[in-house]
């Protein structure tokens, strides 16, 4: 069950390959991940020492948090994966043009989890051709249904 989508990551990216990595989060930030209050649009994943780290993520705490606790909305967090997995994207991402981005936070199992996708970047043309491709089908849908009589 998806929680967030970052669809401007489909927009600017091409996606070669998808990975689910888990996610190390406090308390407060499962909770406010719950009530709907993350934000993936502007992040990116980076290796750091043979790790993952999801940077740019921002979650908003709610207002009930703790008080003895001061959150910290931006902070960088810890991306679990399989040693295998990690140096396997070592490899692909540092090959020319290449870049890992989260597509999206969901729930696996009663976990927040993270789908990450190896990404190479779009030229300006190919985002021309994927808006003129989404305005078609919604053009061929809308006739489909009949609006166009």
């Amino acid at each position: 069950m998806s929680i967030i989508d970052n669809k401007k990551a489909f927009f600017d990216y091409f996606i070669e390959d998808r990975y689910e990595a888990g996610i190390v989060l406090q308390g407060w930030e499962v909770k406010a991940i719950r009530a709907g209050r993350a934000n993936i649009k502007e992040a990116y994943v980076v290796i750091r020492d043979a790790e993952l780290y999801l940077i740019g993520s921002h979650i908003s705490p709610l207002p009930e948090a703790s008080t003895h606790v001061y959150p910290e909305p931006t902070r960088t967090r810890k991306l679990l994966l399989h040693a295998a997995e990690i140096s396997k994207l070592i490899g692909k991402a540092e090959q020319k043009g290449f870049t890992l981005v989260p597509l999206n936070l969901h729930y696996s199992k009663g976990r927040v989890k993270c789908e990450i996708g190896l990404a190479k970047g779009k030229k300006q043309f190919d985002k021309r051709e994927t808006e003129k491709q989404r305005d078609w089908q919604r053009e061929k849908a809308q006739i489909s249904r009949g609006k166009y009589d």
